[in-house]
């Protein structure tokens, strides 16, 4: 542990030494900058105007300075000026970034770019000037572009003209919100995306072959003073290269090929190569092609295809099929494709061919990490084994085979003693990609191509204090309603927890019955529903909005039902002047209790190098009724690799409670507020680097909670926070993401007040560093 506490010290105070060198080594950046050329170090934009963003405006300057990270180093530009001048392959140059020169043709090009960015935005009469400072000496340049936009045109009128009448009642009916109102500001991008939704609506409607091309607006901005005459065409064939007659007709669904061979699949809809096929089944309008060893229902086709022969083509239907069929988690690819109908060319009647790639059918993996808790170093690893289409109905299962060992200390009478910890577990999955139980009668789910979830799990615990085991059984429901929201609803979470082989000295020596109530046996009969939200696309660096709701209640079916037949209650003798009674289920005290949770994550992404994740997560746990505490496992907690990284998991809180010296960190409770702020940014090749702030705690809202200074109050719990900040570094090894991340306690609520804030009050010791070890982003 002293060891631990050095190391982590001095790798606080290495990284304090690198961040000064690199701000030093950013003050030479013009080592291969030419005689007669001038460093572009600084751009800036200035706007008159509030309702122009200037990062949009800003990415139009073609002139841009060497990218950044932390802010201000020029670390690409550091490393380049660190090659060889003799050398025009040297690695350091491969890795870092060119010096940026001032040139005056982009500086022209810019100018023109914003003029034309302000154009569209309807600031037709915008003045752009440019200003350049030169630093001879230096051989640094600052460029300034100043923007005045004038006022904005808007619109005047709103002139429809469609190819034919059905086109102009598809439009008045079902979009309201397609037109355009008569004085909103002129912009082209609003109208881009107008088109955009033009051309959906109409694909929706059956117009199969119905195009950006079809959708065309004429602007007029002579007529009247700073207000635009808009005349919106609707279904134009001009220029088009598809026959005008299939541009303004609506397509039928008519008949689907399903053909599922590893590679790339023929087109089935005109009979080839139907030889390389084993079998082949029809139903409806409908053919599934199955190769050699593979084996699909039809039934499982029938509830994944969003469409239906017969009906009018519907783009979003066949966007909703393709999302449905890669939910399966069966194959490696799916394409769907249309063309008409092979039997009759000219009619208005759509074949379509789903062609489908499998995945292998099992797969096996292994992996070993490091664990790192309180300082205690062990290690862990994992089995896991796959099978895709297990009972031949595209069922995944899933068994997880769990170890870990930790060696660990403890306080003893003469000091500390070290000990092993053994962690073993196994872990069943199996999700079926159709509704079994009550689920069943709900036919609403179909629509959002639902799946059964059964988990499975068994998990034993060793300490030299004592032995648990934990046995869950969960049975529920995991579906989409659109491509960003998704449900989880797990009908039975049940969980029934065991602890046996006491060392009864330190089962006594434990003061706190709030704490002493963790180590008995306690049986969990729960339900609980997530919603989340996620706009993020894996492979896509952009913006994106994580949200996730939890909401648990457990123990009320048991109550009743105790109620109901009449059984006796018990009562627990370990809390004062209170006795609490209880029912029992299986001989086991049941939990009752009512918790929800919210988290949200918002990632802003700057440039290619460079991004911003916040985080907010808040929650709350009420017991009631058979239960006068959360059970242990229930509880929230704070610390650690994905929390509040300054402190080790579970040693923070709640509130300014501190534990003694030595004792295994084990803090948890009823409520938890925690927000985390990181930047992260790249640095050389698969290494990133990331500067985190993180703050929040842990509180009691039970009144069996005896501790002084661990409750929540309204009026108090502000001065509880916990403020912590770092560094860290990833590696991404494409699999997996590496991670470690130093902590460092900014301020720490178990301190005595007035000296909270450590910074200015004491010196940074160990104590006041925390390194962390995981796989992943902490969120």
């Amino acid at each position: 542990m002293i060891l631990y506490r050095y190391i982590t010290e001095r790798i606080g105070k290495g990284f304090i030494g690198v961040l000064a060198v690199l701000i030093l080594a950013s003050c030479s950046t013009t080592r291969f900058v030419p005689e007669d050329k001038y460093l572009l170090n600084k751009v800036e934009l200035e706007v008159d105007n509030p309702e122009i963003n200037k990062d949009e405006a800003k990415s139009f300057i073609r002139q841009k300075e060497n990218y950044k990270i932390l802010g201000f180093v020029k670390f690409y530009l550091i490393l380049y000026n660190m090659s060889s001048k003799k050398k025009t392959d040297d690695w350091l140059k491969r890795i870092g970034e060119a010096p940026q020169l001032y040139d005056e043709v982009m500086t022209d090009r810019s100018k023109e770019q914003l003029k034309q960015y302000l154009d569209n935005k309807g600031y037709y009469r915008a003045d752009i000037t440019s200003g350049l400072d030169l630093k001879d000496k230096k051989k640094k340049a600052k460029l300034t572009f100043n923007i005045e936009t004038g006022e904005r045109y808007t619109i005047n009128d709103v002139r429809y003209h469609f190819a034919t009448p059905k086109l102009e009642e598809i439009f008045k009916k079902d979009s309201m919100s397609l037109q355009f109102k008569r004085g909103v500001p002129f912009d082209i991008y609003d109208l881009q995306k107008q088109q955009e939704r033009i051309v959906k609506l109409y694909r929706d409607k059956g117009y199969f072959y119905f195009s950006k091309n079809q959708v065309r607006y004429k602007a007029d901005t002579t007529q009247l003073e700073k207000r635009v005459a808009l005349d919106l065409y609707i279904g134009e064939t001009r220029n088009s290269q598809v026959d005008s007659t299939k541009i303004l007709r609506p397509y039928y669904f008519n008949n689907f090929y399903y053909s599922i061979i590893p590679g790339t699949a023929p087109n089935l809809s005109q009979g080839k190569a139907a030889n390389v096929f084993a079998d082949t089944l029809e139903w409806d309008n409908a053919r599934l092609f199955l190769a050699p060893s593979i084996y699909y229902p039809a039934n499982l086709f029938r509830r994944t295809t969003q469409m239906q022969s017969g009906d009018l083509y519907n783009a979003t239907d066949v966007e909703n099929t393709f999302n449905a069929l890669n939910r399966l988690r069966q194959f490696r690819y799916v394409d769907i494709q249309f063309e008409e109908a092979a039997d009759n060319p000219y009619s208005n009647l759509l074949d379509c061919n789903v062609r489908l790639s499998p995945l292998s059918k099992q797969s096996i993996s292994l992996d070993l990490e490091g664990t790192n808790t309180s300082g205690n170093l062990g290690v862990a690893g994992n089995i896991y084994y796959q099978h895709r289409n297990l009972f031949r109905g595209a069922e995944v299962f899933q068994i997880r085979l769990k170890g870990a060992v930790e060696r660990m200390q403890r306080q003893v009478d003469n000091g500390s003693e070290s000990f092993n910890t053994r962690e073993f577990g196994i872990e069943n999955s199996l999700n079926i990609p159709k509704l079994l139980g009550p689920g069943k009668f709900i036919r609403s789910f179909e629509k959002n191509l639902p799946k059964t979830v059964l988990n499975m799990g068994f998990n034993y615990q060793r300490r030299p204090e004592y032995t648990r085991t934990i046995t869950n059984l969960r049975f529920g429901y995991d579906w989409k309603t659109s491509q960003n929201f998704s449900h989880l609803w797990n009908l039975m979470d049940v969980n029934f927890v065991h602890l046996f082989e006491f060392d009864q000295a330190f089962i006594d020596s434990i003061q706190d019955l709030y704490i002493k109530s963790s180590f008995t046996d306690h049986f969990i009969f729960a339900t609980n529903y997530s919603l989340v939200y996620n706009n993020q696309h894996l492979g896509v660096k952009s913006n994106y909005t994580y949200a996730r709701l939890n909401v648990e209640s457990a123990g009320n079916s048991l109550w009743a039902l105790s109620k109901i037949t009449g059984r006796s209650k018990y009562q627990d003798p370990n809390y004062e002047n209170s006795l609490i009674e209880y029912y029992r289920y299986l001989g086991t005290p049941f939990a009752q209790y009512l918790k929800a949770d919210i988290e949200v994550r918002r990632a802003i992404e700057i440039d290619q190098y460079n991004s911003i994740v916040g985080r907010a997560f808040f929650g709350i746990g009420f017991p009631y009724g058979n239960s006068g505490l959360l059970p242990f496992e229930k509880q929230y907690f704070a610390g650690g690799a994905n929390g509040i990284r300054a402190w080790q998991v579970r040693s923070l809180g709640p509130g300014n409670y501190k534990a003694p010296d030595g004792f295994y960190p084990n803090q948890s409770s009823d409520l938890k507020i925690e927000a985390n702020l990181e930047y992260r940014y790249n640095l050389i090749g698969r290494m990133e680097g990331a500067l985190f702030l993180d703050a929040g705690n842990i509180w009691a809202i039970n009144k069996y909670y005896k501790r002084e200074g661990v409750r929540f109050h309204i009026n108090e719990f502000y001065k509880q926070i916990a403020v912590g900040t770092g560094t860290g570094f990833r590696f991404n090894l494409n699999y997996f993401i590496l991670r470690f991340d130093l902590g460092m306690k900014l301020r720490d609520p178990s301190a005595e007040a007035g000296k909270r804030w450590i910074i200015g009050t004491r010196k940074l010791t160990g104590d006041d560093f925390n390194l962390n070890f995981a796989i992943g982003y902490p969120f």
